[in-house]
């Protein structure tokens, strides 16, 4: 990579949302020195053709300095994916109904600027890594297990640390980061973790009992999951499909730290955020 500063650029499946705020990115790159890199779906998807400040059809590389999204935490979560294992923070305006991960709004009219002249603060994010069939996964927000559409309840065993902590019938479970704390996790009933709190919760899918209840699991702990079922289960990494746990199988799934790096605003505070993303809602 020679020349200009690079910027990879991840967008939402709408482009007529965000074509104000690409347009307005472009220009205050080109001002500032920035190359913005598309990849053949990007650019596509915006009808773009060759000018100043773009590389289009590019291939999404490793050696840029920064990652923006526009678009919800699904294509967000895209980003930190892809750059996960390295340096490259990913500094997002939420374009989606929550964003709960995005670092500005896109009424924030100063938000292009912070994100080209480096007006955040890092933080690192960890995820849950999972020993699947097809091989290693990571995911930043969350692991999903559930039974396919039309296959009778699951039966899942779990252990911890070696240590076997129970078998629930229910429709599936979800392993979630302080990050995915909040979102399919939460919808089950568990609890929100802080971003900053080391370590993950196992929350179950319409459990068929009173006494399954989330748990909050420490960092170094391994997570052993059995389908005790014939039917296989499907599992989603950060709410895509990526395999499944064949009947009386089983996978394995572990905390790491410091996987992938979000840029968030200087002082910002998990609990304003929490506050703000949901109690808007409520409202």
């Amino acid at each position: 990579m020679s020349g200009s500063r690079q910027i990879t650029l991840f967008t939402h499946a709408r482009p007529d949302d965000t074509r104000h705020v690409l347009e307005q990115l472009l220009g205050q790159a080109i001002a500032a020195g920035y190359t913005l890199r598309l990849d053949p779906e990007e650019t596509r998807k915006h009808a773009l053709r060759p000018g100043p400040g773009l590389a289009l059809d590019a291939e999404v590389a490793d050696e840029v300095e920064l990652c923006v999204v526009l678009g919800g935490d699904g294509t967000i979560l895209r980003g930190l994916q892809r750059y996960a294992g390295t340096d490259v923070p990913v500094f997002a305006v939420n374009f989606g109904q929550i964003g709960f991960l995005a670092t500005v709004e896109p009424d924030d009219r100063d938000g292009i600027a912070r994100a080209l002249s480096g007006d955040f603060e890092l933080l690192r994010l960890p995820a849950i890594i999972v020993e699947l069939p097809a091989g290693r996964q990571a995911a930043i927000n969350d692991v999903a297990v559930h039974r396919k559409v039309g296959e009778r309840v699951a039966e899942l065993a779990y252990a911890l640390d070696g240590e076997v902590a129970g078998s629930v019938r229910c429709d599936g479970l979800v392993v979630a980061t302080p990050a995915g704390s909040t979102g399919y996790n939460l919808a089950n009933g568990g609890p929100v973790m802080a971003w900053g709190v080391e370590g993950y919760v196992v929350s179950f899918i319409a459990p068929h009992s009173l006494s399954a209840r989330a748990l909050v699991v420490a960092p170094d702990d391994g997570l052993r999951i059995h389908n005790r079922s014939s039917e296989p289960l499907e599992v989603a990494i950060d709410g895509r499909p990526v395999g499944e746990i064949p009947g009386n199988g089983s996978i394995e799934a572990r905390f790491v730290s410091d996987v992938a790096t979000l840029a968030q605003l200087q002082g910002s505070s998990f609990y304003r955020r929490l506050r703000e993303k949901f109690g808007r809602l409520a409202s």
